[in-house]
């Protein structure tokens, strides 16, 4: 080709033929293989495109590429959350973003582990994308090679970079926010810490599953399938779950806002809940306030079982105790007021 360029030549092979009317003759339509600095170099790219032929558009495409099209197929097959989990995964994944997919190697993979800052659950969700991402790609002759089960995630899976201090309460810390139970926004805190709900459990919770008079509520969407689960309500937060069931009624959340909209996590940590544990000079999060439930429990004496029903613990169950499943509302009440 004409001009300084860095790779002059050209290597293109006949596609076809069309005909060309202002040239009234046939005319040949190519696909262009790639390029080359020398003529030597061309013909042997020639030559293996000849030996081991390929899509060239294929060829080409980005991890982006790539991301785009197993996307399309994948995302209207899973639930909202696990879209929202591969999305995620890929925001973390920009220094691959315009590289060509099938010259990807190990070590591109592996520095998009080793320099996201992610913690380990996170990293072994950007390794599922990863490996979700090669099977299509080898399925689609996108490359010929998974890099991505070698991966090394293991070496992260004691350290968490962004890890909050997961702590419990303190006994004079609770003492402190029940001093201040009759502002609305510390009874959520209180509830909180004597449910051992998950936040997004409860920030989700619909007045329809709230049952007071029987004392406990239905947590009907969660993480994991042990989750779902039956709540019981400690008597000493009772009237909180009551004042906040009647404080809006035309809000079907039991936790609003204040023109009866649903809690999002984000507006409710950045405007409450932080605020709240500022004011009082507490360092928590709300996740602390279930560790907290669960060691106050096993302190007063209740059993794993009981325990991991409460607070829908995933994974944690024996054989035996996920048999005996059902636990009449009475006894997890008991236990909740046992703390």
């Amino acid at each position: 080709m004409s001009g300084k360029r860095r790779n002059p030549w050209m290597v293109r092979k006949t596609a076809g033929w069309h005909y060309d009317a202002e040239k009234d003759k046939q005319v040949q339509d190519y696909i262009i293989i790639g390029y080359s600095k020398t003529k030597a170099e061309g013909l042997r790219m020639l030559a293996e495109y000849n030996e081991n032929p390929f899509d060239t558009r294929a060829a080409k495409m980005t991890f982006s590429d790539v991301y785009e099209e197993w996307s399309k197929r994948k995302y209207p097959t899973i639930s909202d959350s696990n879209v929202k989990g591969y999305t995620a995964s890929y925001k973390a994944c920009g220094l691959l973003y315009n590289r060509i997919f099938k010259d990807l190697k190990l070590a591109d993979l592996q520095n998009v582990i080793d320099s996201c800052g992610k913690n380990y659950p996170t990293l072994k969700k950007v390794k599922i994308l990863f490996n979700q991402m090669y099977q299509f790609a080898l399925k689609n002759e996108i490359c010929n090679k998974d890099y991505s089960s070698f991966v090394d995630i293991a070496q992260y899976k004691d350290r968490n970079p962004n890890k909050y201090d997961r702590n419990k309460f303190e006994r004079s810390e609770i003492d402190r926010i029940w001093e201040q139970k009759d502002d609305p926004y510390y009874q959520i805190v209180l509830m909180l810490l004597y449910n051992g709900t998950r936040i997004s459990e409860f920030l989700d919770l619909k007045k329809e599953h709230v049952h007071l008079e029987e004392q406990y509520f239905d947590v009907i969407k969660s993480k994991t399938e042990n989750g779902l689960r039956k709540v019981p309500i400690a008597d000493k937060v009772l009237p909180f779950y009551q004042a906040w069931y009647d404080s809006c009624p035309e809000s079907k959340y039991l936790l609003h806002t204040s023109d009866g909209k649903h809690f999002l996590y984000r507006n409710y940590y950045d405007s409450y809940f932080m605020p709240l544990m500022e004011q009082l000079g507490i360092n928590h999060t709300p996740h602390c306030c279930r560790h907290t439930c669960i060691s106050m429990l096993a302190e007063a004496g209740v059993d794993a079982t009981t325990i991991k029903k409460i607070v829908g613990h995933s994974g944690a169950m024996t054989v035996t105790e996920r048999v005996y499943t059902h636990l009449d509302i009475q006894v997890l009440v008991e236990a909740i007021n046992k703390i």
